[in-house]
């Protein structure tokens, strides 16, 4: 807990036994109420590691993919109360003990909406970030600030924070189930105006690390300039569409 805000948080999990228990342990546990994760049908042992953990899991009956795992997170973090959730990747990529920096951030009241950059810094490559990956970040963060007008480092990096007000109030049922969950919720907090900060998150890239085919990420990076060409029409009022509609389906509780 901090500034009497409760701070919880989730992990979206496939496949991740061989980390989930070294990210766990480096949670910082004074400032952070509770852990919950999210199994999206892991075919290893992350079930079993995080029961012996003690964490809060839940589980999805089928593959359903890294936006919907998000959507229940989210959903289960409000529903015990949190104030503060944080979305860690439970593949040791984001370095956890930054949790701390992200709490106080949101528990401030400045920010809405705290992203963790690999780009700040300049230790993305260093890090271990495929080439292509970085060049790639760099030309779909270039359009998204022209078309979000915004100054943005990056735009999809995995490492979070919200508000409970934002992820009550954003219409996020509306988001895709797949991977461009990510982006869409970045360009539904810049529409309706949730303020935004960023901490230098430094990661690292080791054969365990979660990523997306080639060909998932082509598909990815046209859903990230459709994504950002929605929006653009929509403020221009030359398009109407549900994932910027205030009256779109949000999380209940």
């Amino acid at each position: 807990m901090i500034e009497n805000k409760k701070v919880v948080v989730v992990m979206p999990a496939f496949n991740a036994a061989r980390t989930l228990e070294n990210v766990y342990q480096e949670i910082p546990k004074g400032i952070v109420d509770e852990v919950l994760l999210v199994d999206d049908q892991s075919q290893d042992d992350t079930v079993a590691i995080a029961k012996k953990l003690g964490l809060r899991i839940f589980f999805h009956e089928r593959n359903s993919g890294y936006g919907a795992n998000q959507k229940i997170c989210y959903r289960e973090a409000l529903k015990i109360g949190a104030d503060i959730v944080i979305m860690l990747h439970p593949d040791y990529q984001y370095p956890p003990k930054l949790i701390n920096a992200f709490a106080a951030l949101i528990s401030s009241n400045m920010f809405d909406i705290v992203l963790g950059s690999r780009i700040l810094g300049g230790r993305a490559l260093s890090g271990g970030m495929p080439l292509y990956k970085y060049v790639s970040n760099r030309v779909l963060t270039f359009i998204e600030n022209i078309l979000l007008r915004q100054k943005l480092s990056e735009y999809h990096t995995g490492y979070r924070a919200f508000s409970r007000k934002a992820l009550l109030e954003l219409p996020l049922l509306e988001n895709s189930d797949d991977f461009i969950f990510d982006n869409q919720i970045i360009a539904q907090g810049v529409y309706f105006g949730y303020r935004f900060g960023e901490i230098t998150a430094p990661s690292v890239y080791t054969h365990e690390s979660s990523s997306i085919t080639f060909k998932r990420s082509i598909i990815y990076g046209l859903g990230v300039i459709l994504t950002a060409i929605k929006f653009k029409l929509q403020v221009l009022r030359l398009g109407n569409f549900k994932i910027f509609n205030k009256d779109g389906k949000k999380i209940v509780i």
